[in-house]
């Protein structure tokens, strides 16, 4: 089993705080990184792909950091005191519900498939020609706005996201547009939902294969990975957010179909298998 040295601990941490909240797939630009590192192979591929996960931890508090305020009013919500809170948490629990239920009765099944490069190319291939074709027309609602059956298609559609290569950011963004919302609801919708869904699946994952991950690796160089992710994450989600409010969604697509397309000869060259 290849260690994990403090270089690909940083290499793996800057990607994903820049990929997790961005339309590109963090899963998937982390299962190539990791191949070219040398990391998951048969005998550490468990404890690789649960690194993977355990990382976004540091993504999650770059959400944590960054909507601190709509999080308390949310937390308030709970014991009566901000009636907008206690909407907004409805809403990310229906949400989150669809992708909870897939993911526990098929996670296992999704990730002996659909974990592989040349089903990643192939998701960052559709994406990235979805993306070039759609023109979507952004609504005026706002968070608030949304509604339970809103927020329960949003949910569903999350689920997509669990083959990597298709994006958790894009698919949530794309569905909250499609309901209505303004970029600046889908985006701060989809940070939240993936701020309940990540830390479910990180916690979850942990639970299953944490074991597995310190023997492997240790404890260092899986804070320090965190650690650099939620530095990175927290510019990217700033980023993004400014860039959206002036630019379309679909340049992200030529992204898409370029790292599709790099993929795809690192493949075929047999750089990575």
């Amino acid at each position: 089993m290849a260690p994990l040295s403090v270089l690909d601990a940083v290499v793996l941490g800057i990607v994903e705080g820049i990929t997790e909240f961005l339309p590109i797939s963090s899963t998937g630009h982390l299962l190539v990184t990791q191949h070219l590192l040398g990391l998951g192979d048969e005998a550490g591929k468990v404890a690789a792909d649960t690194y993977a996960i355990a990382i976004q931890l540091g993504a999650i508090l770059a959400v944590v950091a960054l909507y601190r305020l709509r999080i308390v009013s949310m937390a308030k919500g709970i014991v009566g005191k901000d009636a907008e809170g206690r909407s907004v948490l409805m809403l990310l629990a229906c949400a989150f519900l669809p992708a909870a239920v897939i993911g526990v009765a098929f996670g296992d099944s999704i990730k002996d498939k659909l974990f592989t490069p040349w089903a990643i190319v192939a998701a960052w291939a559709v994406g990235g020609v979805f993306l070039l074709w759609w023109k979507p027309s952004h609504g005026d609602r706002s968070i608030s706005d949304i509604t339970l059956k809103n927020a329960f298609i949003i949910g569903v559609v999350q689920s997509l996201a669990m083959w990597p290569g298709v994006s958790r950011s894009l698919v949530t963004i794309v569905a909250a547009l499609l309901v209505g919302c303004s970029m600046a609801a889908a985006l701060e919708f989809s940070f939240l939902l993936g701020l309940a869904t990540l830390s479910a699946a990180t916690a979850l994952d942990l639970a299953k294969n944490g074991d597995e991950l310190v023997n492997a690796y240790g404890w260092g160089t899986p804070i320090l990975g965190a650690v650099v992710a939620f530095i990175t994450a927290v510019i990217a989600v700033k980023w993004l957010v400014s860039y959206l409010s002036a630019r379309p969604l679909a340049r992200f697509g030529w992204y898409r179909l370029a790292a599709a397309s790099v993929t795809a000869v690192l493949i075929i060259s047999n750089t990575i298998g």
